[in-house]
């Protein structure tokens, strides 16, 4: 967890609920509860996050505005000396359509795939942390995120995106 202070409130949130449900069982059981109601709150925190996330902000940051030939898409999202401009009217339009062949092609993957590749990629997991979310091996999640890669580029270039 890279945001310290969402990792402190879901170790308090488990905390609290150990104390909550299990305050009467032997001191002995407590570190093994309290190690599963951490794992399930961690991956109750990502459920919630990858729901609040906004499509259209994660989607839109990826590709380059004219003239950029290397693009970082966190620098996208920064906003220097609250400059920013909105895209021009057939700029937004290209990227609104981009962002529904992608979402689209999302929706088709298997579940597990579309799970692997957004906590990777949208996410910024690495490959241990996707792991443990994901309650899978490690090369499972290198597996599903390379059949989605691959699956999502072939599904992008038949409707003719490509985004090399």
């Amino acid at each position: 967890m890279r945001d310290e202070h969402a990792a402190l409130d879901i170790v308090q949130d488990a905390m609290l609920k150990l104390a909550d449900k299990y305050a009467d069982n032997p001191v002995e059981e407590l570190p093994m509860l309290f190690q599963r109601i951490l794992q399930n709150t961690i991956r109750d925190h990502y459920r919630r996050q990858k729901v609040r996330s906004t499509w259209i902000t994660l989607f839109s940051s990826l590709f380059p505005q004219h003239g950029e030939e290397e693009h970082d898409p966190l620098d996208t999202l920064q906003d220097k000396d609250n400059n920013s401009q909105a895209p021009t009217p057939d700029v937004s339009l290209a990227q609104t359509q981009v962002l529904a062949l992608i979402e689209e092609a999302l929706i088709k993957l298997p579940a597990r795939q579309r799970e692997a590749f957004l906590l990777r990629y949208w996410e910024d997991m690495d490959t241990a942390t996707t792991a443990a979310v994901m309650g899978c091996s490690e090369g499972s999640v290198k597996t599903h995120c390379s059949r989605a890669t691959h699956a999502l580029a072939v599904a992008l270039k038949e409707k003719g995106v490509d985004l090399s």
